[in-house]
């Protein structure tokens, strides 16, 4: 059986596309690898971050883990800065990866924008610490949509050098699992731009705490055109709302989006978004009432983390035992 490493970060509310993306597919990784399943909070703070909303959000997503069906006793749920080890290896990684590495990686360049003398240094580094994320745990594969592949090519990059650089077998070079065609979900109000956190419209994602009133208001708001859906995906070009929300109700119901085009084309919008609703309320509704109810009980979520945390920080202490020898670190 792989390990697998995994990580989500606490900023915000969980939303469709995180959960379409990425946790569903965790969900039934579960059942075929070992899996570390980590809130990566020192990742978040690379950018500012208020220190309660920081806490907040942090237990707001170990919910949205174990409310979307992730078993705490099967895999390791925890917080990143409860292993000291990301830091520490993440430091012994930041030399040996290369300043030409790190000035390829175009989420730096997007994320820092014209303002890019002002970004954090953690911004610049955050791929080193991704890599030792995974690393450290020697993961063999890691779920990756596509804009993280190119963080998971320089994790490969990294363990490659490091044992060549040592002449060791330390790291495994970690193999990608590509998330598939649900992975990027659209917002609502563009179908050209990604469901986003940040985007400043609440109306444009459906959130994982959103009630089934919530949802509904969202879906009837949603942007489409005046054209009744087609029956074939050519169909679906250059309509975007379309093809988003076509996208969501095939990705809801597992299927492909031919066949969720079968179910209803010629339709016009009114009615597919009441559709729409019930599918996408059948699907959260559970997992938003679960929420609620660990967000009733704080102390179970912090126990979950605590414990994961203990788990983590014990299958990493010999990984990083393993480094500093070959290193030189002097034992004391």
């Amino acid at each position: 059986m792989g390990r697998i490493f995994s990580g989500v970060q606490p900023t915000g509310n969980l939303h469709l596309g995180n959960y379409l993306g990425a946790i569903r597919n965790w969900v039934r990784l579960q059942h075929s690898f070992e899996c570390l399943f980590c809130i990566v909070d020192l990742h978040a703070i690379t950018v500012w971050q208020d220190p309660a909303e920081l806490r907040k959000s942090t237990r707001e997503v170990a919910a949205g883990l174990l409310a979307a069906g992730i078993d705490p006793a099967r895999n390791v749920v925890f917080h990143q800065s409860s292993v000291p080890g990301h830091a520490q290896l993440a430091w012994v990684f930041n030399c040996v990866a290369r300043l030409g590495w790190l000035n390829r990686m175009t989420q730096f360049k997007e994320k820092a924008g014209k303002d890019r003398e002002n970004a954090s240094v953690g911004l610049y580094a955050y791929p080193n610490l991704m890599a030792a994320d995974i690393l450290l745990y020697k993961a063999t594969h890691v779920p990756v949509g596509e804009d993280q592949k190119q963080h998971l090519e320089l994790a490969r990059d990294i363990a490659q050098k490091f044992n060549n650089d040592f002449g060791v077998g330390t790291f495994p070079v970690p193999e990608p699992l590509i998330l598939g065609p649900a992975a990027r979900v659209m917002s609502l109000r563009d179908g050209t731009r990604k469901m986003s956190k940040s985007d400043p419209s609440d109306y444009s994602r459906i959130n994982m705490t959103d009630d089934a009133d919530a949802i509904a208001l969202k879906v009837r708001k949603a942007k489409t055109d005046p054209e009744p859906l087609p029956d074939t995906l050519a169909g679906l070009d250059a309509r975007p709302e379309a093809a988003n929300l076509v996208g969501l109700y095939a990705a809801l119901l597992d299927l492909d989006r031919e066949g969720a085009l079968t179910r209803v084309a010629g339709r016009p919008f009114s009615e597919f978004k009441v559709e729409l609703t019930d599918v996408a309320v059948s699907v959260l509704g559970p997992i938003n009432a679960e929420m609620k109810r660990l967000a009733a009980d704080p102390a179970h979520v912090d126990a979950v983390l605590r414990e994961g945390g203990e788990r983590a920080r014990a299958l990493a202490a010999p990984v990083l035992d393993e480094v500093f020898e070959v290193v030189g670190f002097l034992k004391t």
